[in-house]
């Protein structure tokens, strides 16, 4: 591997330089310099380049330090970067909502792993070109790649601690919380004055470190998830979504490719059994199910649990694979004394009383329906019930969702929540939903929910063993189906139908 020797490195992301070592000695592979592109592809393929060299090069070094080869100073490879230099408000096409820069200027962003992201960072510079009429520049970035992040497949680096004669931190860097924060996608980054403002809403670290956190909470791989996530909070769904996907695999018009369960167990269309991977003794936290197509275009099912914390924590990281939507499935508590066990609520607003999201996005935003979304949900109750119109009112309400975070709301002097409940004119409670939706709003990841009613406990109908099991093998068979046929509709829709101007802000990243 080729090596460079300086005095002084490069910071963090424009921050100009730093000190490096106590002998001052910094070894890096050469810089890419930044190259002008007018074609996406290309420019992707030179993202790919530099990124897979400088990532090789961080591994071979920590080989050779594993083996006793220990350098003087600091060993460092930064990430690839792309930047658009404007001069101009103007952009060609004022319909799309993503595409363009907010402004002229300079904006940047780091990348990592363009393998994973190829079709994705294609479209994103093909818009910046067409729209703006300059090409990208590609580069390498001041940005360093965190040492545990050159390995993808979950390598523990601190394993090696035991033969380590120096620090690792001494030798390489490692992930930083500084630069890991939400503040682009928060909207409340400021860039420094003479700094490039930003290009996308996650910069590279930020998508590593959630990368490597989806394969720790999922025990999938982050290149098996698919453009349409479904998040539910029971584990019978997903046996459930197994049996269906096993279905549409053995069905040729279907266009499902293949099955991957946790493990990364993966079982192809017209294949009886699985060709890769290793079953797992025992579920991860939050077990993922991925139902592929081509281009990423299948549906990933995740059981997130119980309780608004997990799931803010695993659309933080899903939020990094840009997905094209999420939906919401799982069970509620009808408020309303005219509905009955099994009917479906499909919100429309939302009662925020999760507050895992309160420092990031407050109470005070609305998180609004997505009229694609709904659409696709409603006509898809429509399809699988042969309910339609006015009759549709017989198994699902729309109206207003409250979640909490207590689960046991009920053994305290419930008459105080009971009334703000009734005030805000919720049909329906449960933990999870409002969070989901906000976050969606927040990361502008296209969201929805469509809840069943599995218990009424203002009514007397709590939510027991006995009373369950027959509701369970009843409707979460048909519950699961209007959710796959949900995704279906929003596959077929335009894309940039699905990711509107609604969620957008007043200044933007230009990549979606």
């Amino acid at each position: 591997m080729g090596i460079e020797s300086a005095q002084t490195g490069t910071g963090p992301e424009g921050t100009g330089s730093e000190a490096t070592g106590a002998e001052g000695v910094l070894h890096q592979p050469p810089r890419a310099p930044f190259e002008p592109f007018t074609d996406a592809k290309a420019a992707v393929a030179r993202l790919q380049e530099i990124f897979e060299d400088n990532a090789a090069f961080l591994r071979d070094a920590f080989q050779a330090f594993l083996a006793g080869d220990i350098p003087e100073g600091r060993v460092r490879a930064c990430y690839p970067e792309i930047r658009i230099v404007t001069a101009t408000h103007s952009r060609v096409d004022s319909r799309l909502a993503y595409g363009f820069v907010s402004g002229p200027g300079v904006h940047s962003t780091s990348v990592t792993r363009p393998d994973l992201f190829t079709d994705y960072l294609k479209e994103q510079i093909e818009l910046l070109i067409r729209n703006h009429d300059v090409p990208v520049e590609i580069g390498t970035s001041d940005r360093p790649i965190p040492l545990h992040f050159a390995f993808y497949d979950g390598t523990h680096v601190e394993g090696a601690a035991d033969v380590l004669q120096r620090p690792l931190a001494d030798v390489f860097d490692l992930p930083d919380l500084s630069v890991l924060d939400d503040a682009i996608v928060n909207g409340t980054f400021e860039a420094a004055p003479g700094q490039p403002r930003p290009l996308a809403p996650f910069t590279a670290p930020r998508v590593d470190y959630s990368l490597h956190r989806l394969q720790h909470y999922t025990a999938t791989a982050a290149e098996h998830f698919q453009n349409y996530v479904i998040l539910t909070n029971y584990q019978f769904y997903m046996d459930e979504f197994c049996r269906l996907a096993k279905e549409l695999l053995a069905d040729p018009q279907s266009g499902y490719t293949h099955f991957v369960e946790p493990g990364n167990v993966v079982t192809r269309a017209g294949e009886p059994e699985p060709a890769d991977g290793d079953r797992l003794m025992r579920l991860p936290q939050m077990p993922a199910y991925h139902l592929a197509r081509a281009g990423q275009s299948g549906i990933s099912m995740i059981n997130i649990g119980v309780g608004p914390s997990n799931a803010k924590t695993i659309t933080d990281h899903v939020a990094v694979l840009r997905p094209h939507a999420w939906l919401m499935l799982g069970h509620c508590a009808g408020l309303r004394n005219s509905q009955k066990l099994g009917d479906y609520v499909l919100a429309h607003g939302y009662v925020r009383e999760d507050h895992v999201l309160d420092a990031d996005l407050p109470a005070w935003v609305p998180i609004p329906p997505l009229a694609e979304v709904q659409v696709a949900l409603e006509k898809a109750v429509e399809e699988v019930t042969g309910y339609a119109g006015y009759e549709l009112k017989r198994v699902m309400r729309t109206g207003t969702v409250a979640s909490i975070d207590n689960r046991n709301w009920e053994l305290r002097d419930h008459r105080e929540p009971v009334q703000r409940f009734s005030q805000s004119r919720a049909i329906a409670l449960d933990m999870e939903s409002a969070t989901i939706a906000a976050n969606g709003f927040r990361f502008r990841v296209p969201y929805g929910t469509l809840l069943c009613v599995s218990d009424k406990p203002l009514h007397g109908e709590l939510k027991l063993p006995g009373m369950a099991t027959d509701f369970y093998k009843r409707q979460v068979s048909q519950h699961l189906k209007i959710g796959i046929l949900s995704m279906e509709k929003l596959r077929a829709m335009p894309r940039e139908r699905l990711h509107s101007r609604k969620l957008r802000s007043f200044a933007e990243t230009a990549f979606q």
